[in-house]
């Protein structure tokens, strides 16, 4: 008698298009284990992000705005839960592994560091070898987490959580997605933070991407999606239509002129990049103090590696609390 996971693999195989990435065709993980009887291998690797730390921390760690006042600005958190759904439904559409999709977009920013990319730009000039937050998330999962044991994830998954940015792209069309669905979120969504911070009002949005996007949020993402799914399934490759890549382009364009540099919005962030490189050289000079599941990546890699692990793992409260306790008097310290 077949299993739950079985039965549901052979539906995968009637329901999923040739270009999908079937559950019983896996590359496998980098540690065999026995199926599970119930969860198909992305299944199980959804699982095991969604239940790990560095997910949990997420939803203290920094999207655009540090520490802003208000319950409804994004963190990294929600930003990938909207990551996550967006490419949910492009998969679904389009006949690919919901699943596999689900996990990349779910594991994609376990890397980031506190402070947004105002972190990873302190650790970019610290650092004695190349970081960046995509690179992390996949050492996050295949390294860090289990105290250094990792999740031990399908390679398909992984590969989708270390190429969603950077030169290199996912080698399936499921990570593919994701990679589209990150950029179409933050843009989208940054800027609606940012209108609610008073940085930008609607009026300043161009009248280019107004007219092919539409006039307000719920629009500009229905445009983009949609545009994703149609034209991805006449041209079977993941990617928008000419109209609608040059007005995303654009809009990104835009959000880095007016918002990812903008004074207001960022006014704080050379105070956080400096508060992450002295707490870079005080653990640097002193590796000893790092917490013990950091301590057999510093024998193995070197102190450097395991600080930036250390740091990047960190949320956004604290990294505040550790520079308080190490480099201010009790009495002036942030309660």
């Amino acid at each position: 008698m077949n299993t739950i996971r079985e039965n549901f693999e052979k539906l995968e195989h009637s329901i999923l298009g040739a270009d999908a990435v079937f559950s019983d065709t896996s590359l496998g993980r980098r540690i065999e284990e026995s199926e599970d009887m119930v969860r198909t291998c992305f299944q199980r690797d959804i699982d095991r992000i969604v239940h790990s730390k560095a997910f949990r921390r997420l939803k203290h760690k920094t999207q655009v705005f540090l520490q802003p006042e208000g319950d409804h600005y994004r963190t990294r958190m929600t930003h990938t839960l909207e990551v996550a759904r967006l490419a949910r439904t492009v998969a679904r559409a389009l006949r690919l592994n919901e699943d596999l999709t689900e996990a990349i977009a779910f594991g994609h920013d376990l890397g980031h560091t506190p402070f947004g990319h105002a972190g990873e730009r302190a650790l970019q000039a610290v650092a004695p070898f190349p970081f960046e937050h995509n690179e992390q998330s996949a050492r996050v999962v295949e390294h860090l987490e289990r105290k250094g044991a990792g999740l031990n994830l399908c390679f398909e998954t992984v590969d989708g959580i270390a190429h969603h940015s950077g030169p290199e792209k996912p080698k399936t069309k499921e990570g593919a997605i994701v990679r589209i669905c990150d950029r179409a979120a933050y843009v989208n969504h940054d800027l609606d933070d940012a209108i609610r911070a008073g940085v930008l009002t609607e009026k300043d949005i161009p009248e280019e991407l107004v007219a092919v996007l539409g006039a307000n949020y719920s629009e500009r993402i229905n445009s983009a999606i949609v545009d994703l799914i149609e034209t991805s399934a006449e041209t079977r490759n993941i990617g928008y239509s000419p109209t609608v890549y040059f007005a995303m382009e654009s809009f990104r364009d835009f959000m880095f002129e007016r918002v990812y540099v903008n004074p207001i919005a960022k006014g704080e962030e050379g105070k956080a990049e400096e508060l992450l490189k002295i707490l870079y050289e005080y653990y640097n000079k002193r590796p000893e103090l790092l917490p013990e599941e950091y301590l057999a990546a510093a024998e193995k890699e070197g102190a450097a590696r395991a600080v930036c692990d250390y740091i990047a793992g960190m949320t956004d409260t604290y990294a505040l609390y550790t520079y308080n306790n190490l480099f201010l008097p009790a009495s002036w310290r942030v309660r």
